[in-house]
């Protein structure tokens, strides 16, 4: 599913173990309220990285999505993209 993305919706995941590859943002959307973002892995995987979004005044924050609102995230995802994760 790699899309293509401009220089400006491609931003770079690091993990606390040292690994990093770039993301393609796929889009933002709204799960009760709460803002999402679905990130697209560039590295030649299928993988696709849900987090929760947070503007900033110059940018934005990704946040951790606690388990149980993963799942209604996931699902949420899902259908908007008919694709499962």
């Amino acid at each position: 599913m790699t899309g293509n993305y401009s220089d400006d919706q491609i931003i770079t995941l690091d993990f606390e173990d040292g690994v990093s590859f770039d993301c393609g943002i796929m889009g933002i959307f709204d799960v009760d309220g709460q803002d999402y973002i679905a990130l697209e892995a560039l590295d030649g995987s299928e993988d696709v990285y849900l987090y929760g979004y947070k503007p900033t005044e110059d940018d934005f924050e990704l946040l951790d999505i606690d388990e149980e609102t993963f799942e209604k995230v996931a699902a949420e995802f899902e259908s908007l993209t008919d694709e499962p994760l």
